[in-house]
């Protein structure tokens, strides 16, 4: 297949074309010419949309599909079909499956499962043995199969023994542990962020302190053992500033915020609205400049949509009984660019994830595969269901101006796109 992109604006820091307007021409999967006017052949695929700015693929480093066992929320097909059509090329699957994706068998089923597709599927294994944070899983073997780094989805790992040997044993194969920033005890039957709004509406709350003694521990075991940690989804600034003089250190440590950690604050929670119940919590506008701070100065490296369909027998109902939870693929982009800008938009959603997680990046020049992502960042809008691709439609963004969208993807020398 030969494709010609048209006046591309190109985002790519790494790239000798960045922020120039080019034209890309694409044979079998490689870029084989990039000018300022490339004529176009009859055979030709063309892609000519309105304001189309390229980047490299997008990299979602924490997104549940729920299948097996929960295909209600959604399915590995259509969930890699809202992937694309968000922008996004490659996804790191959360073992929160039933089973639980603890074993080899687990992560071939879902690789293989994606294999066709042009979104590409990286399974991260359980770090313990059924997510039950007692027994440590089968890592090296996940790891042959395929598995990019280890976690129990947004179940903290309370033996601290346990984390302390993971971080020993994955060493011996370069394994990346992740390690959900919570204090169960502290946070006690708490579903929204501790402090004044949640006393006004009667909600039990969840301290920061629950999450950055966490995060506090989390470092020191790291700082004991060596090893690579990922902390995923932090949420306060009291984290930020934990992590960012861990790096100072020389720890080698990582950690990833989510869109709508970045964004909201616990004044939405005013209305009781389900789908404004996420783990981590909403927390207050000082925690959110901290992390706004944290990703432009590069303490936070990744930002993720934290994907996490849920039915709608477990979300519309009553704040204080919903599952915790929100969609993010549909609306990350036209999230983050109503605050972001484009070079950092792009670091974290692309090069840092990829580089942490050990994922290739081709950059765009000539004869580089193309992994890119289409996109419009000057799209205004009011995002509503009409915008939600997924099966389960609990979205946190519903209601709220966006600014940019996604076009689609090309990967794995197929063109996905909206249009």
């Amino acid at each position: 297949m030969t494709t010609l992109i048209k006046s591309a604006t190109i985002i790519d820091s790494n790239s000798p074309f960045h922020k120039q307007t080019k034209d890309l021409l694409i044979i079998d999967g490689v870029i084989t010419e990039i000018n300022d006017n490339i004529n176009s052949k009859k055979d030709y695929k063309i892609v000519d949309l309105d304001n189309l700015h390229v980047s490299t693929g997008w990299f979602d480093t924490s997104v549940s599909l729920g299948e097996p066992g929960f295909e209600e929320r959604e399915t590995i097909d259509n969930g890699l079909h809202v992937a694309a059509k968000s922008g996004f090329t490659s996804v790191a699957i959360n073992a929160n499956t039933n089973p639980i994706v603890d074993n080899k068998s687990s992560v071939e089923y879902l690789i293989n499962k994606a294999a066709a597709k042009a979104v590409s599927v990286y399974p991260i294994g359980a770090l313990t043995q059924q997510s039950k944070g007692i027994e440590m899983a089968e890592l090296y073997d996940m790891q042959q199969s395929g598995a990019i780094a280890f976690g129990d989805y947004k179940k903290p790992i309370e033996n601290e023994n346990l984390l302390k040997i993971a971080l020993l044993y994955a060493q011996n194969f370069d394994g990346l542990v992740l390690s959900f920033p919570k204090n169960r005890k502290i946070a006690g039957e708490g579903i929204a962020n501790e402090g004044v709004n949640a006393t006004k509406l009667g909600l039990k709350g969840i301290p920061n302190l629950a999450e950055e003694i966490q995060v506090a521990r989390d470092l020191f075991l790291l700082e004991y053992t060596g090893g690579k940690l990922h902390i995923p989804t932090i949420s306060t600034a009291k984290s930020v500033a934990l992590i960012k003089e861990a790096k100072s250190k020389g720890l080698n440590v990582t950690c990833s915020v989510a869109v709508h950690n970045l964004l909201i604050t616990d004044e939405a929670l005013f209305g009781f609205e389900a789908n404004n119940n996420v783990n981590p919590p909403l927390r207050t506008k000082k925690d959110v400049d901290a992390l706004i701070k944290g990703v432009k100065n590069g303490t936070i490296d990744i930002i993720t949509s934290d994907h996490n369909p849920i039915d709608i027998e477990h979300k519309k109902v009553e704040f204080s009984i919903s599952k915790s939870g929100t969609i993010g693929m549909e609306s990350a982009f036209g999230a983050l660019h109503t605050k972001l800008d484009l070079d950092t938009i792009v670091a974290c959603l692309s090069d840092n994830p990829k580089r942490i997680f050990g994922i290739e990046n081709q950059h765009i020049d000539v004869n580089k595969e193309a992994n890119l992502t289409f996109f419009n960042p000057d799209t205004a809008y009011k995002f509503t269901t009409e915008d939600i691709l997924s099966t389960s439609k609990n979205s946190i963004f519903i209601g709220h101006n966006l600014k940019g969208k996604a076009y689609g993807i090309y990967a794995k020398n197929q063109l996905l796109l909206n249009t």
